[in-house]
């Protein structure tokens, strides 16, 4: 049975291109030279994703004076992402991973409980890239509530 492969602090972060909100591809490897927050949530629209994406929309020039761009990151279709970004006026863009690669190249999968029933889903997850590609820092079974202030704080020390 193969062992998968879980992103390490100090080593650098998987590459990957998706396609983005804007008619765009983004390439992790290309943005080296910039800080990138990669946060992986269940769903647009629903009341975390939402809470946490305007948390990170209210800091979001903070991060840009650490030079730390920010991509938020779930399954749903790119069509999805553009309405929820339009909706909430996201100044960042949303990644789809429709087919779960990225997802589980960062092993943010899990079996989870729903209102007493086990779903497989994206469990949320963010990580901390320095300019560069290495993983500076990862946080697990993220609890929204000043999440996206810790994260500003950790991309202040790189």
């Amino acid at each position: 049975m193969a062992t998968k492969k879980i992103p390490q602090t100090g080593r650098k972060a998987p590459d990957f291109t998706l396609p983005a909100t804007g008619d765009k591809k983004i390439n992790l490897r290309s943005l080296r030279g910039e800080n990138v927050v990669l946060y992986f949530y269940p769903r647009d629209n629903t009341p975390g994703c939402t809470t946490e994406g305007q948390d990170f929309k209210a800091l979001h020039r903070r991060f840009r004076r650490q030079k730390t761009l920010i991509f938020g990151i779930s399954r749903d279709s790119l069509a999805a992402h553009e309405k929820f970004r339009d909706k909430f006026g996201f100044p960042f863009d949303l990644l789809s991973d429709e087919d779960s690669k990225v997802c589980d190249k960062f092993d943010v999968i899990k079996e989870k409980n729903m209102y007493g029933k086990k779903v497989i889903g994206i469990e949320r997850s963010t990580f901390l890239i320095d300019a560069t590609g290495t993983l500076r820092q990862q946080w697990r079974k993220v609890k929204v509530k000043g999440h996206a202030e810790e994260v500003l704080e950790a991309a202040r020390q790189l």
